[in-house]
């Protein structure tokens, strides 16, 4: 929950987009009551932009204090100290059904990524974030991942889009740790360095992580949805996710 959202401005002016909301109720808050139902009791948030106003209690706060200089990878690390065992990752920014995490945590896979088959659907009349931005994914007959990320998969190749929901198991959360430690020792004199399809290391994606691990031959699983969730990434998804919960709440 680190990012500014400067596509949401002036909406993120006074605080991140992670409070926005959506039906009545904030993104972080949508997802915390999803994830407590759930059994996921142990939460934790990194903070960066306007820190100081994501206060909510029975959550575990780390911080990201060069929020503008590093990017999603760099600041997952900042909360290093919650990943010594099993835990699920999720992106801010977006908003799900109850049975898409429990799917992701029904999935037998030490590292499971939510991909959406449906993907198309979400983008027609989106015209502030188009489908170039989606962080598409490519999987073999098993589904396993094997390519990964914006303007890497094109929309033909794709299988599906990666919503930025994950979960790692314990023996998944040591890969994880372990290829990102040694990342950072080959790092570390050179950060401007290209890492994956980041212009630099500090600046990589999840899902720059996510093709590391697969290049280097771990198993990474698509665990499949078809639609129920939403990324506000414009005002126009704002918009858009307001209408479709809506709807789903006018539909229980």
């Amino acid at each position: 929950a680190a990012g500014i959202g400067n596509r949401l401005k002036p909406l993120t002016n006074d605080g991140p987009k992670c409070l926005l909301k959506i039906g009545g109720k904030s993104i972080v808050e949508r997802q915390m009551e999803i994830f407590r139902s759930l059994g996921l009791t142990e939460i934790a948030v990194v903070r960066g932009y306007k820190k100081e106003k994501i206060h909510f209690p029975d959550l575990t706060y780390f911080e990201n204090d060069d929020y503008e200089n590093n990017n999603i990878l760099h600041s997952l690390f900042c909360a290093r100290d919650f990943m010594d065992g099993p835990f699920v990752f999720t992106y801010s920014d977006i908003v799900y059904d109850h049975g898409v995490v429990k799917k992701l945590l029904s999935h037998p896979a030490d590292i499971g990524i939510v991909v959406d088959t449906h993907w198309r659907k979400t983008y027609v009349g989106r015209t502030k974030h188009p489908i170039a931005e989606a962080e598409l994914v490519m999987v073999d007959k098993r589904g396993r991942v094997t390519k990964i990320g914006k303007d890497v998969v094109t929309p033909n190749e794709a299988h599906g889009e990666f919503i930025g929901l994950a979960k790692f198991s314990t023996k998944g959360a040591k890969i994880l740790t372990k290829e990102f430690k040694r990342l950072v020792a080959k790092y570390r004199k050179r950060q401007n360095q290209a890492f994956q399809h980041a212009k630099e290391f500090k600046k990589a994606y999840l899902t720059d992580m996510i093709q590391e691990l697969v290049d280097r031959g771990y198993g990474v699983y698509s665990v499949e949805i078809k639609g129920g969730w939403r990324e506000i990434d414009t005002d126009e998804d704002l918009e858009k996710a307001n209408i479709f919960w809506s709807k789903k709440k006018k539909s229980i």
